[in-house]
């Protein structure tokens, strides 16, 4: 059985620690774009960030969800959010999302350090499956997901209510256990080609 615990996990390029209050005031300047919520189903910008961020602590207090809070090994500086989210432990599945980073940290290392973290440590404990789920508008987000290596599923239509107030349609993608060698390697080459600490 998939057994996930908060815990620490880090790299030459990030440290993910799980999310506490002591971290609340270093991320709300980084949450504050509204473009990081375009396509959520809450926000976190401005006066929206305590909401949320409480919300990411209950739902981690209930054992739903382990939220990180995503810190540079180099400087030590926050960088952003991701997490654990549908924890189906008797079912070997996990989802990896509420994913976001600040404007200095997005398309570099950062993204791909992260997911080799959280993918690499959700198959050691036990995942046969590891979703992902973005808005069906996100081309951004979409790519991402492709050029890691996950496997586009399909589309859920009308999944979801934005904050908005607007259905979205949400695309799944997935690796499974068998895939996660060749998807580690691809993101270890990737990482390869940044100076560490990057």
């Amino acid at each position: 059985m998939m057994r996930l615990e908060p815990q620490i996990l880090e790299n030459a390029h990030v440290r993910l620690e799980p999310m506490a209050e002591h971290h609340r005031e270093g991320l709300r300047p980084l949450a504050a774009e509204q473009e990081l919520w375009d396509w959520t189903s809450l926000r976190g910008d401005g006066p929206h960030f305590d909401g949320w961020f409480d919300m990411m602590l209950g739902q981690q207090a209930a054992g739903r969800q382990i939220s990180h809070a995503v810190r540079l090994a180099r400087s030590g500086e926050l960088a952003g959010h991701t997490a654990y989210l549908a924890i189906e432990a008797e079912h070997a599945r996990v989802e990896v999302g509420w994913t976001w980073y600040g404007a200095p940290w997005r398309g570099g290392v950062v993204n791909p350090a992260c997911k080799r973290l959280m993918l690499g440590r959700a198959f050691e404990a036990g995942a046969l499956r590891v979703e992902l789920k973005t808005h069906g508008r996100n081309e951004r987000s979409q790519r991402a997901m492709t050029r890691m290596g996950a496997v586009r599923e399909g589309t859920l239509r009308s999944h979801m209510q934005t904050w908005r107030g607007d259905r979205r349609d949400t695309v799944y993608f997935s690796v499974l256990a068998d895939e996660w060698p060749a998807v580690r390697d691809g993101l270890d080459a990737r990482l390869h080609s940044f100076a560490p600490g990057a």
